[in-house]
């Protein structure tokens, strides 16, 4: 996507990183999606502790592209030991940074998978390649989703008598949330691309405030109309006839289609059932999980620190970035970071296979 007429990747690799400057010595590339959307930032990794705080802090967030970073944190670990007891390590570091987005484990497991086999002298060369083709097929995945995305949108809006289309969105599942288009929001980008009426209704998604700072950054980069809602106006919008379908991402989808997704979802799920206005997962295939049928009681939800709760960061009217308290100094705050969607709730799935029922996933992917 690009950000003022230049194209960027939210994750990249770079030669000659590093005080050496030596051209077999790589490091990464991100956006610090923290600093967004008062500051854009690109921020250069080194180290296998540097990549798992970036994803542990969230400077890059979204299952995807947690499963890029944790491809490239492999190869981060490679270069500094390529012995298979080195690269264990490293895994299971890679793997205790984010429990739920399974793109992660499966991005670990795959670079283990290749790397395991090699010679050791082979390994470090080979895991920048892995990873660098990681990056690629997720951006070819997200692309097909929005392909087909838009043909869901076309036929729906064909059926409206308004000539705007609103669709509502939770958290960010756009192209910051991957390597490249996003998954929510590539649907949403074709249409707009395509030259049709499109309105986005974005949720602030608190505690973090994904929707309101790096959702609505995106959209406005891309000319994309949208507005700016509270959490809980979602429902009345809906029951007012003006939500006309809603898009959300994933960070886990169970085989028989329980959608785990940012902590909201649910709610959201729950006003578009009530509403009888279609609610959609977009989903790349290393998001489902098949090993696991029951998201209530399968999933790991991540419990995140209160303080992303009890405080808030904004722009100053002087142009600083501040975080305040928004609670009583006292008060005890929890913070699950996702909630788990019902596949009984849920109208479709969008892969890049196509669409089908949340139940259905597996006439899809027959292998």
């Amino acid at each position: 996507m690009k950000i003022d007429e230049k194209y960027y990747r939210t994750i990249k690799a770079f030669p000659g990183a590093g005080s050496s400057k030596n051209a077999s010595f790589w490091g990464v590339e991100i956006i610090d999606q923290t600093k967004l959307p008062h500051r854009f930032e690109l921020f250069q990794l080194n180290k296998l502790v540097e990549m798992i705080t970036a994803i542990k802090t969230m400077q890059v967030r979204g299952a995807p592209l947690i499963g890029a970073a944790a491809a490239y944190g492999m190869a981060l670990a490679v270069q500094e030991n390529a012995d298979d007891g080195h690269l264990a390590k490293a895994a299971q570091l890679l793997l205790d940074s984010r429990p739920t987005a399974v793109n992660l484990r499966w991005a670990v497991n795959r670079m283990l998978n290749k790397l395991s086999s090699l010679p050791i002298e082979s390994r470090c060369k080979a895991a920048w390649q892995e990873a660098a083709l990681i990056c690629d097929e997720d951006v070819t995945l997200n692309h097909q989703i929005g392909q087909h995305g838009l043909g869901l949108i076309q036929t729906a809006a064909s059926q409206k008598q308004t000539p705007t289309f609103n669709i509502l969105t939770h958290c960010n599942a756009g192209w910051l949330a991957t390597v490249d288009w996003g998954t929510a929001l590539a649907p949403i980008y074709a249409a707009h691309d395509a030259g049709m009426n499109i309105h986005v209704w974005v949720d602030e998604t608190r505690p973090r405030n994904q929707g309101a700072s790096l959702t609505a950054w995106e959209l406005d980069k891309h000319g994309v109309p949208h507005t700016v809602i509270s959490d809980n106006a979602g429902g009345h919008l809906m029951q007012h006839g003006q939500v006309d379908m809603v898009i959300v991402g994933a960070d886990r989808v169970t085989s028989t289609g329980d959608v785990c997704n940012k902590i909201g979802t649910y709610l959201k799920a729950l006003a578009a059932f009530d509403n009888q206005v279609p609610f959609y997962a977009a989903v790349p295939s290393p998001t489902i999980d098949w090993k696991i049928q029951d998201g209530l009681s399968d999933i790991e939800i991540e419990m995140r620190d209160g303080d992303e709760v009890s405080y808030i960061s904004g722009l100053t009217a002087q142009g600083e970035i501040e975080t305040i308290r928004v609670t009583p100094e006292h008060s005890i705050a929890i913070n699950p970071a996702f909630d788990v969607t019902p596949s009984k709730l849920v109208t479709g799935i969008i892969t890049e296979r196509g669409v089908c029922a949340a139940n259905a996933l597996k006439s899809l992917f027959k292998d």
